[in-house]
């Protein structure tokens, strides 16, 4: 009997049920058994704002474990992580990617416009909180850690002490929880961040067999919306202090597929917002992706960007789904 493939995993609800999705879809494929290995990451163990924790801290230890040999294969929220490529290793496939767009959870099924003047959001992201300063709402944004039921009970449970948050939408769709949302927010509004809502199924680069056989899960129209977005990221060479957003999207163009890029730098007090787009095709995603970042830093975001915090290429963190 074919012994079981071993996933490794974040142990928290959002991180094993989307876990459990991708090992269902393995097993679908191939007939291979799959079992998940849970790992706790440096992330996991820290109460500290998100961006203070630094690069990698909620894929470092999962990668540990790839390259000792304990795990075969791993599934990251693809957004923590960081752009450099790490060594031996191989994204074998970025499965079909769920609705990007972040979501809010409010009292009294109130959407983003109906919140009142003071009204208390919460959210873990520089670029949410960025965005919502963006807005002019003359919101109370408050940041906030813990896993999405957490954050949920900071709005919907008996000590409920805010009076909304912004999670990613994609996080309650694998958790089942779509029926919280008060409102999936229009990217115009609040522009994801890169590589939102999608996976990232890692192995080891030598391990060719596997390398095959997770590649049956790769959504090509996914896979190059992540890449222009990801080299977006890397090109802006982004320090932990700035928020960035980016979003591609596939569309039918005249002479075949196309993909539109939207980017931005938004400073943390909202009062800078850069945004540019650009197309191209998916062939061509890396380059639509450089190109955009490089015509915001033509544009000043550089200055946005700064110099403090700033760690070099390949360095953005943006924090878990949840």
């Amino acid at each position: 009997m074919t012994a079981p493939l071993r996933l490794g995993t974040r142990g928290s609800a959002l991180a094993m049920a989307q876990s459990g999705q991708v090992a269902e879809a393995v097993t679908a494929a191939t007939g291979r058994p799959v079992e998940l290995v849970e790992v706790v990451t440096a992330g996991d163990r820290s109460s500290a704002p998100v961006h203070r924790l630094g690069v990698g801290v909620f894929v470092s230890a999962l990668r540990d474990a790839l390259t000792a040999g304990t795990i075969d294969f791993a599934v990251h929220s693809y957004k923590d992580l960081p752009t450099a490529a790490a060594g031996g290793l191989h994204i074998a496939a970025v499965p079909a990617r769920q609705d990007p767009r972040d979501a809010l959870v409010a009292r009294e099924g109130r959407t983003l416009a109906e919140l009142p003047p003071g009204a208390t959001v919460g959210t873990g992201a520089l670029r949410r909180i960025a965005q919502l300063h963006a807005l002019g709402l003359q919101l109370e944004v408050t940041p906030v850690r813990g896993n999405v039921d957490t954050r949920l009970g900071r709005v919907l449970g008996p000590e409920a002490d805010l009076d909304a948050v912004v999670l990613a939408r994609a996080g309650l769709a694998r958790l089942g929880r779509l029926d919280v949302i008060t409102e999936s927010l229009d990217p115009m509004l609040m522009l994801p961040a890169p590589a939102q809502g999608a996976l990232a199924v890692e192995c080891r680069v030598d391990d060719q067999d596997l390398v095959e056989l997770l590649a049956v899960l790769d959504h090509a129209p996914s896979r190059a919306a992540v890449t222009a977005e990801r080299a977006f990221l890397a090109t802006l060479e982004a320090g932990c202090s700035a928020p960035v957003a980016a979003y591609a999207e596939l569309a039918e163009g005249e002479t075949g597929d196309e993909i539109y890029l939207r980017g931005a730098v938004i400073s943390p007090d909202g009062t800078r917002d850069l945004r540019l787009s650009r197309t191209g095709t998916p062939a061509d995603a890396a380059e639509i992706g450089k190109a955009l970042a490089a015509e915001l830093l033509e544009l000043g975001a550089d200055s946005i960007l700064g110099h403090e915090g700033h760690t070099g290429p390949g360095t953005q963190q943006f924090g878990s789904t949840e």
